[in-house]
């Protein structure tokens, strides 16, 4: 993996920055209006028409695809038939931005993500920023999103019904030669607030602009959503709305939990979600040997293999147990009993619900949901009581909700509750 040394930035710099870009953002509207200009204003910004959605295309994902989405859920057909037939058809634009790394003395690098436009003809509209989930494939993520099933559905039922749709593939991911950030702080709110700054200065190009600005993410995407929301809230960026489904808010709880007290119904991947996890802290936090230490000496290498991508998915699960507890060290494992040592201290310092929120949350959980337990759900509804913040509610996608079910209820209701918000503001 390389990634480019071109430029090293005092990491003061680009808090200056953000706080520049802000300022702009507040100065045009307090609704978050995009101004308007001929041609994108940052350098080495890059988009390009990759495709267009038509409706019998986009019905056809909430139908016949989202069938196979569900074919091995514990639900598999308690969505058939509930989205609504597509109104408008969506164009889609792979998006290339430059970017820096925090972790990294603010290292520049590229990245990329999706902007996909419904063809209204309407000026204004409102945008949504999505944050996708856990991906072991590069190239499984927004800016290709035929690889992407997620990414498919909210274009089908947010761009497909007005919204502009944003998402970024993270560090690591789409065309970054970086390893992959997974659930590095720094790295992953950059990637996601530079792809909202691109994105605004290509809707500035195609000369559309953005009435109501809304946050949506689930499972990994869930947590970048909350750390998304983090920074924004720190730079005064208006939200009106976020939603959240199946999100590890506390990664140190929910890490704990998966490795020191395995259940039946855990996802088999986790293995691999761990492998993966360790060598994005190894690497961006400059933890080496942390996997070592980690994890049982014969799955080392596969891990690593997993993690530059000579291993996929599914050839990796036929070399590993599909217990996460038989993965780990023992002696690993009780370091985390009591929070000892860099890696859960980092975990913990990873969080993403303990700050005073000014944005109205939406948070979904699930009764069998297999990757994230169900008590992290209420975390960020009772932090937000205790610290007087914005209204939270925690909303039961019910008893039989897996970890997809999650997602898809959450879809379905969290539209719902964002074109109300547009409803006040036409009053």
């Amino acid at each position: 993996m390389k990634y480019k040394d071109t430029l090293k930035i005092p990491r003061w710099l680009p808090l200056c920055f953000e706080a520049l870009l802000a300022a702009i953002f507040l100065g045009l509207s307090p609704i978050y209006s995009f101004a308007q200009s001929e041609t994108p204003l940052i350098p080495g910004l890059k988009y390009e028409l990759i495709g267009v959605y038509d409706q019998s295309r986009l019905n056809h994902i909430l139908g016949p695809e989202l069938d196979g989405f569900m074919a091995s859920s514990t639900e598999p057909l308690a969505f058939k038939g509930k989205f609504p037939a597509a109104k408008y058809a969506v164009k889609l634009y792979r998006v290339e931005y430059e970017s820096l790394i925090p972790e990294l003395d603010n290292k520049k690098t590229r990245a990329s993500g999706l902007i996909a436009i419904p063809v209204t003809g309407a000026k204004t509209l409102p945008l949504v920023s999505y944050q996708h989930g856990t991906v072991f494939n590069q190239f499984d993520v927004p800016s290709h999103p035929e690889n992407s099933m997620e990414t498919r559905v909210m274009i089908a039922q947010f761009a497909a019904q007005g919204y502009v749709v944003i998402a970024a593939d993270y560090f690591g991911r789409g065309i970054s030669d970086l390893p992959d950030s997974y659930l590095v702080k720094g790295s992953t709110r950059q990637a996601t607030f530079d792809m909202l700054w691109a994105s605004k200065n290509i809707a500035d190009s195609l000369k559309i602009g953005i009435s109501q600005f809304f946050v949506s993410g689930w499972s990994q995407g869930g947590w970048v959503s909350m750390q998304f929301l983090n920074k924004l809230n720190l730079l005064d960026i208006n939200v009106a709305a976020a939603a959240v489904a199946s999100a590890p808010v506390d990664v140190y709880l929910t890490v704990n939990r998966w490795i020191n007290n395995y259940q039946p119904g855990d996802a088999i991947y986790l293995p691999g979600v761990i492998a993966i996890q360790l060598q994005a802290q190894e690497f961006y936090l400059r933890q080496a040997g942390l996997l070592e230490s980690a994890v049982r000496p014969e799955y080392v290498d596969a891990s690593r293999q997993l993690y530059v991508g000579k291993l996929n998915w599914e050839q990796f699960s036929k070399i590993t147990p599909r217990k996460l507890p038989d993965f780990i060290r023992p002696e690993f494992a009780r370091t985390g009993f009591l929070e000892q040592g860099v890696y859960w201290q980092t975990l913990d310092n990873n969080q993403a619900y303990r700050w005073r929120s000014e944005v109205p949350l939406r948070v979904y959980y699930g009764g069998k949901d297999e990757v994230t337990p169900t008590v992290i759900g209420y975390l960020p509804e009772e932090t937000q009581k205790l610290l007087g913040g914005a209204s939270v509610n925690t909303i039961n996608a019910g008893a039989n909700a897996d970890h997809r079910g999650v997602f898809l209820y959450g879809v379905l209701n969290q539209k719902k509750w964002f074109d109300s918000f547009l409803t006040q503001q036409n009053r």
